[in-house]
């Protein structure tokens, strides 16, 4: 039995969610989402108080996984549209910096040009200081973004510059100087 999907998905005041065929939609108030499900894995019950996943074969092992994963899948929507998901990325190096225009993300990040991103539909950034804040409902797309975002400049282990999440750690080597102390 699945740990994870046994567990009712209680909706908060203000969500309402929908079963259409093989598409579950949910709406609340600060957007709408809609997530597919394969209809021979997982069965789905909607009250006016919570989402119950069941899955239709529990013996096999992809029967339970899918139970599991649509659980969550579910979960996160129903997050999405009533809190809303956030990643948090910092920026380090002398010169680094980032600026904002409309849905464009230009980074300084000591290359010869600037880098120019462009900002998917649904998803807000914002920039304080050092910090970029990318904020949406999707979690998917929050954490593909910030994903691409610090793929620009990966955090250096040896000098701490780049782009790295803000409570991501970083363990800082020593240079070849280290070996030089004998």
């Amino acid at each position: 039995m699945s740990r994870i999907g046994k567990l009712p998905i209680s909706l908060p005041q203000g969500v309402k969610a929908k079963l259409s065929g093989s598409e579950v939609f949910v709406e609340g108030p600060k957007g709408k989402l809609s997530q597919k499900f394969l209809n021979k894995k997982v069965k789905v019950d909607i009250s006016e108080k919570e989402i119950i996943v069941s899955s239709l074969d529990e013996k096999s092992r992809e029967g339970k996984a899918y139970w599991g994963l649509y659980r969550s899948l579910f979960n996160n929507l129903v997050i999405g549209v009533s809190v809303g998901f956030e990643k948090k990325l910092q920026i380090n190096g002398v010169g680094y910096r980032a600026s904002i225009s409309g849905n464009n993300l230009t980074l300084n990040l000591g290359y010869s040009h600037p880098v120019e991103f462009v900002v998917p539909e649904g998803i807000d950034a914002t920039i304080e200081g050092n910090i970029i804040t990318i904020a949406g409902l999707d979690k998917q797309l929050v954490g593909e973004t910030a994903a691409r975002i610090r793929k620009t400049r990966k955090p250096d282990v040896y000098k701490g510059k780049g782009v790295k999440y803000l409570d991501e750690v970083l363990i800082k080597k020593e240079g070849k100087t280290a070996a030089k102390g004998e």
